[in-house]
């Protein structure tokens, strides 16, 4: 199956109220579930210490929150790993310092062996570069911030 028709029905089932789509083209098939952001978590327990607590809005001091109004976050659209240039060795490609425009490539996602360029929605200077290379990812999770 050409992987156009794959990156097209993705984008399909992303705009749509469907939860999976599953199709059949001779011997090949594809199926496509929507996550919502939540990955199974299998054989896997996470308990958090007594004293561990999420931090709410008013522990969040205000230069936190000047600090999140300056700039614009690119996360990630999907869980993959992620990859800051387009081969092992190669130019990363954005670096902190860079001025970008709305549309350049940022950085590569990988999911299910299908390689996935993430653009730009700003315009600006890299601020900051959240993820190191080969790391995974979770959906919605910061990879950079731009400056407005």
């Amino acid at each position: 199956m050409d992987i156009r028709k794959v990156k097209k029905l993705i984008e399909m089932l992303e705009n749509s109220n469907l939860e999976e789509i599953e199709i059949k083209e001779g011997e090949e098939s594809v199926r496509l579930v929507k996550s919502h952001g939540v990955t199974p978590v299998a054989a896997q327990s996470f308990i958090l210490p007594q004293e561990a607590s999420v931090p709410t809005s008013e522990d969040i001091n205000q230069e936190d929150k000047e600090i999140i109004k300056e700039g614009n976050l690119i996360n990630s659209p999907m869980v993959g790993t992620f990859y800051a240039s387009a081969s092992p060795g190669a130019k990363p490609f954005i670096s902190v310092g860079d001025q970008i425009s709305e549309g350049d490539v940022v950085c590569i996602v990988e999911a299910m062996k299908m390689m996935n360029e993430i653009k730009s929605e700003f315009s600006g200077t890299v601020l900051s570069v959240n993820v190191e290379n080969s790391e995974p990812v979770e959906y919605g999770q910061p990879l950079f911030e731009i400056s407005k």
